[in-house]
């Protein structure tokens, strides 16, 4: 990487990469890039995201070439404790959102939201100016559900880079926020960061899980309660299989370790 500083050792958890590296290492890098208007990537990851990678070998690529790849869900922080990457430390979407903004408003840099309806985004305007009165907001834009065409797809990449702006949080879902920064990369001249459901939780639309529910690894037990139509089968789905598949690389890790032992 050609920025001031760089990433630290980035471990595979099963298939999907991941750095090990502290919420200040991270703000640090995003505004350190998003001041030379560097285009970049970064990837918030989760079991969701660890099985889409799993499942889908361009997907997977797309995350293991994102500059940053950040441990979001608890899961993944404890996966990467468990293999000797003590160094890991968990990064969520909301929390690295609030932290960016806290540093852009100091350093001046303009920071822009992309996804979301447009009455979402008029939510999140208001709470972060009230958080962050000097914070610039660039741009807030509110793509289509559907998919969008060539032409539009164009004037909001014109749009963007002609808004000045400096960090670009994306906010279209996994796996579809991930495909379009990789997409994107070097076409949009800010740093990019895939944060799917911190524009709900931002804006109030949708309540965070506790901290303790988080700390003992059940947050996605609380967001299935709060929305179980749209979230059962993703959670049903994917953590066996996590499960299951980590168990093994575990074992495999562990085995691997004691040979090199001896």
């Amino acid at each position: 990487m050609n920025g001031s500083s760089t990433p630290s050792e980035r471990p595979y958890v099963l298939d999907m990469s991941v750095n090990q590296i502290s919420m200040e290492e991270t703000v640090d890098l995003v505004t350190s890039w998003s001041g030379r208007r560097e285009s970049r990537y970064v990837c918030v990851s989760n079991v969701h995201m660890c099985m889409e990678v799993a499942d889908n070998e361009a997907y997977g690529a797309a995350i293991n070439r994102s500059d940053l790849t950040v441990p979001d869900g608890r899961p993944i922080y404890w996966a990467l404790h468990l293999l000797g990457f003590k160094g890991a430390k968990q990064i969520r979407g909301e929390d690295l959102t609030l932290a960016v903004c806290a540093a852009a408003e100091e350093k001046g840099i303009p920071v822009g939201f992309f996804g979301g309806t447009p009455e979402l985004l008029d939510q999140i305007r208001d709470v972060l100016l009230t958080r962050f009165p000097k914070l610039e907001l660039a741009i807030l834009c509110a793509p289509p559900f559907r998919p969008i065409t060539a032409a539009e797809n164009a004037t909001f990449t014109e749009n963007i880079n002609a808004s000045g702006v400096g960090v670009l949080f994306v906010g279209l879902g996994c796996p579809k926020q991930e495909d379009w920064m990789a997409a994107h990369k070097h076409s949009v001249h800010a740093v990019m960061i895939g944060v799917g459901a911190a524009f709900d939780f931002i804006s109030g639309n949708k309540k965070s899980a506790p901290a303790w529910l988080n700390q003992i690894g059940l947050e996605w037990l609380f967001r299935l309660i709060s929305e179980p139509r749209r979230l059962w089968k993703r959670y049903f789905l994917h953590n066996p299989r996590f499960i299951v598949r980590f168990f093994r690389q575990l074992v495999q890790h562990r085995k691997l370790t004691a040979k090199n032992d001896h």
